[in-house]
């Protein structure tokens, strides 16, 4: 269901250069990557993308769709157009809308403080065992990435979209562009407490995503402040937990080997172990069961799924693991990290770093993450950065603190031996994967 330049022109109220009306296949913001049909549109970042338009035109793109004002002269390519909008990331939305307009297919969005991406993945798994599903690739979640997702559509049957944010307003700003027909939070915990001030805040924001909700919510339910908000809004929820009674509940929970539970009677053997995925697998189950799949096909789904690339990695290097979750941190993720981490055998060592965009709360929030390694049986604490070392100051167990990335590696490398468990864990920009590939060195197996 292909757009016209002219609908595309209506939407955003643009301003045609030259050209005429034509079939846009697909719109791309990348000048090297125009596929026959495409649409560049130059968004404004560190620079304006609207300067290279000449560089798309000369590139088989279609047509252009720029920021006013920013070329003076444009040189004129034929059988191409100009498009010209007051803001490009504005435009993008609205086209998107209008793509989104001409699908009556079922659309799953997610949002949530942590496990956005991994629930995503298993939600796409189980809906794709009976339906073709576009799912949102790799972090293309904000006001930029989850139009382009949505412009991708072509012939599917199903669209899963994670939706992020940083602050109030721009779920709702996802969700009235996508309409979901069925949404899912995972849960809220206090990534981004910095810049919304406090979790009653994050939940006024991760419930923006009913805003162009046009069925169904699903929640965690044993998340207290789900929960809460649950209790006095029961219309088109749907629950999952563990311990607070729930629509569908997991019961005989088992971490040995891989993790499993039964849900009524059927068993499910995650192929990723920990808590958090149970509770990424139960919400599975209902977005999968709210789209008419079997219970057969659901677990077929859970079982098969694959985390994106980057999410979680595990290594097996001489003899010792690594937990590779360099990705990204929150309170809420790194404890269930550190939960997971406990549960090993063989020494113990959490390798983290600080976590960031947590304004004033940095202090309290990393000497939380300090008494949550005192209560898992953690042998050796190693923090890195800054603000980690109030998760130092408040552990009592082994620990050291190193201030850069290069003096923890060349610790690691002396300490570590046969047997050991490492965890690494921070947010992205302080660049632990450094630490990985370190340790990984050339000999490494997956």
């Amino acid at each position: 269901m292909n757009l016209t330049l002219s609908e595309i022109i209506k939407v955003t109220n643009g301003t045609l250069v030259y050209g005429e009306d034509t079939e846009v296949l697909g719109i791309t913001r990348n000048t090297k990557e125009i596929n026959k049909g495409d649409v560049f549109i130059g968004l404004k970042g560190n620079t304006d993308g609207s300067i290279y338009y000449l560089d798309a035109l000369k590139n088989g793109a279609k047509g252009v769709i720029v920021n006013k004002g920013v070329i003076s002269n444009y040189e004129k390519i034929d059988n191409t157009f100009i498009l010209e909008v007051d803001d490009t990331i504005k435009a993008l939305g609205q086209i998107a809308s209008l793509k989104r307009s001409k699908y009556n297919i079922p659309i799953v969005a997610i949002t949530g403080s942590v496990g956005k991406t991994s629930t995503k993945d298993i939600v796409a798994s189980v809906i794709s065992q009976k339906y073709k599903v576009l799912k949102t690739a790799g972090n293309l979640n904000n006001d930029i990435g989850m139009p382009l997702m949505i412009l991708k559509l072509k012939d599917e049957d199903v669209l899963v979209l994670e939706m992020g944010m940083n602050h109030a307003g721009e779920i709702s700003y996802l969700s009235k562009i996508a309409k979901p027909t069925l949404a899912i939070i995972t849960n809220v915990g206090s990534a981004h407490i910095g810049n919304l001030g406090s979790r009653e805040n994050i939940l006024k924001a991760k419930l923006e995503i009913r805003d162009g909700l046009s069925g169904k919510l699903i929640i965690n339910n044993d998340n207290d402040m789900l929960h809460d908000y649950y209790l006095s809004n029961k219309d088109n929820i749907i629950t999952v937990g563990i311990n607070n009674d729930s629509d569908i509940m997991a019961k005989d929970i088992s971490y040995e080997g891989n993790t499993s539970y039964k849900y009524n009677d059927t068993l499910i053997n995650l192929n990723v172990g920990g808590e958090a995925f149970i509770y990424n697998s139960m919400l599975a189950i209902a977005a999968g069961k709210e789209l008419g799949l079997s219970m057969e096909e659901i677990k077929k789904g859970i079982e098969s799924f694959e985390l994106t690339k980057s999410r979680l990695q595990i290594y097996n290097v001489n003899g010792y693991k690594i937990i590779d979750e360099t990705y990204n941190a929150n309170y809420d993720s790194m404890r269930e990290a550190i939960k997971n981490l406990g549960k090993e055998s063989g020494r113990k060592i959490a390798v983290l770093g600080d976590m960031l965009e947590l304004g004033d709360y940095s202090k309290e929030i990393h000497s939380n993450i300090g008494k949550v390694v005192n209560e898992n049986n953690i042998d050796l604490l190693v923090t890195v950065g800054n603000d980690s070392k109030y998760i130092n100051d408040n552990s009592n167990t082994n620990n050291v603190h190193f201030s850069n990335n290069e003096d923890a590696i060349n610790y690691l490398k002396e300490i570590i031996k046969e047997g050991d468990t490492i965890l690494l864990k921070a947010s992205n920009s302080l660049n632990f994967i450094e630490i990985v590939n370190a340790l990984k060195g050339d000999n490494n197996e997956n």
